[in-house]
């Protein structure tokens, strides 16, 4: 995607909307960050992971943004002499597999204010699309995997974390972490 969306012109700041890990470990500079609501998309494990959390013999779940009802999560602000090299480490991460597609889309803020930001959403027709999993089936998967950013447990209990943190409850995320904890 050309990072010159004209809701975010080129030479102005750039919010990216964080929805997983980007939340609890950004790895980019920012001079802001808000709690934001994204329309039109839900946060689900509906990603393979082959590098991050899982490898392709073995593969781990991360969440995407999947179509419909809506996500609450951070909004970070990047000041506009960061925006191109931020946008260079963010489709590093993000893009490796191309699992994700990059736009641009209203946010909303708790204050009721609005803005464009950056978010990745699930490509459903890339392989490594899940789609939806059953719970039984996640938890198994989840408890498998390790990828080179560590196990896959980790990055789910991380992201509910810093979800509980922040006051955003996800009541599917919720119920995913007390049967991940009830099989410890």
């Amino acid at each position: 995607m050309n990072s010159t969306d004209p809701a975010s012109p080129l030479g102005s700041d750039l919010w990216v909307f964080a929805y997983g890990s980007l939340m609890w470990n950004p790895g980019f500079a920012y001079s802001a960050w808000r709690k934001a609501r994204l329309i039109g998309w839900s946060r689900r494990l509906c990603i393979w992971s082959h590098h991050y959390r899982g490898t392709p013999e073995v593969p781990g779940l991360v969440f995407g943004l999947a179509p419909g009802g809506d996500c609450h999560g951070v909004a970070f602000r990047v000041e506009a002499e960061l925006r191109e090299a931020t946008l260079a480490y963010l489709r590093e991460r993000e893009l490796v597999s191309y699992v994700y597609r990059e736009i641009f889309a209203p946010i909303t803020f708790d204050d009721g204010a609005q803005t464009s930001a950056l978010a990745y959403v699930a490509d459903d027709e890339n392989p490594q699309f899940a789609g939806a999993i059953p719970l039984e089936d996640a938890l198994r998967i989840i408890h498998r995997s390790h990828g080179r950013s560590g196990p896959n447990k980790e990055y789910v209990l991380n992201t509910h974390a810093e979800l509980n943190r922040l006051g955003i409850e996800d009541e599917e995320l919720a119920a995913l972490c007390v049967a991940l904890a009830a099989e410890l």
